[in-house]
């Protein structure tokens, strides 16, 4: 029974991992108002996932009524004034991007129900009131964590970017190599080799 409950947790943050970075990616769109839809549905989501991992039923009127009711009014609030927008990181209100809070605020949302799914309750007995204030602190804690994500990503997107420059100069390299094999041999001459040499360095 433990060890069944300990794989629903991780399965359950598995599923808030993965919807957090989702609604990250919907953090960098321009538009704060289109930001706040695109990442109400990616929650929205999220807790047809958990509801269906805790076997409990979803209902989806009253599943966007929870998002709204939870996050709706302090995320509008958020879009509406992150107004100064930076190419390639997004809006930015208070040194924070939005991504970042729209991260968070899924954290939050996703920890809400399962605090609340653990306990047994359902989509309709949802008490809004009692878990506002977990979610508030969820969704301090939930920053931390989109701001570990987005340091993550970037070290992976910056690795790849490392890996393919290094492919990149090793097959250089390897044409060199055939290319000084070709003119030893006479097949080409120096002046083809350094003709072919420079368009092979300047590609």
């Amino acid at each position: 029974m433990t060890d069944d409950k300990n794989f629903r947790e991780d399965h359950a943050q598995s599923i808030i991992r993965n919807h957090m970075i989702w609604s990250m990616g919907a953090g960098f769109i321009p538009v704060p108002i289109a930001d706040f839809f695109a990442v109400s549905a990616i929650q929205l989501d999220m807790i047809r996932q958990l509801c269906k991992l805790y076997e409990v039923d979803f209902k989806e009127r009253q599943g966007k009524a929870l998002v709204t009711s939870l996050t709706g009014s302090g995320l509008a609030r958020l879009g509406a004034r992150a107004v100064k927008f930076i190419p390639g990181v997004g809006s930015v209100l208070g040194g924070i991007t939005m991504a970042v809070l729209s991260g968070a605020s899924s954290f939050a949302l996703g920890q809400v129900f399962i605090k609340h799914f653990e306990t047994g309750g359902t989509i309709l007995d949802f008490d809004v009131d009692r878990l506002k204030k977990y979610y508030n602190e969820m969704f301090e804690k939930g920053k931390e964590v989109a701001q570990d994500l987005q340091r993550q990503q970037q070290g992976n997107r910056e690795q790849k970017k490392h890996e393919k420059e290094e492919a990149l100069a090793a097959d250089v390299v390897e044409k060199l190599k055939s290319l000084a094999e070709l003119k030893s041999q006479g097949v080409i001459t120096e002046e083809e080799f350094q003709k072919m040499k420079e368009r092979l360095i300047n590609a």
